[in-house]
């Protein structure tokens, strides 16, 4: 079963692109460190301590997912 977003296609297809747009020009390296400094920043600020762990390990399986499915 997919799942169903409450955001649109065309709304991630753009902070995609800003953020990607921002990203442009740095290493890999750096840009995953600032990439995964966000993820912890949106966990922290929007996720109760009891929650982020836990969000953290589903965004971790997600991400091994996504990068499986292109394998």
């Amino acid at each position: 079963m997919p799942i169903v977003s409450k955001y649109s296609a065309e709304t991630q297809q753009q902070l995609l692109e800003d953020v990607l747009a921002a990203l442009a020009n740095a290493p890999a390296d750096l840009a995953l460190m600032t990439l995964g400094n966000a993820v912890s920043n949106v966990i922290d600020q929007h996720y109760s301590s009891a929650q982020a762990a836990q969000i953290a390990e589903q965004f971790g399986k997600v991400l091994l997912q996504s990068m499986q499915k292109r394998a």
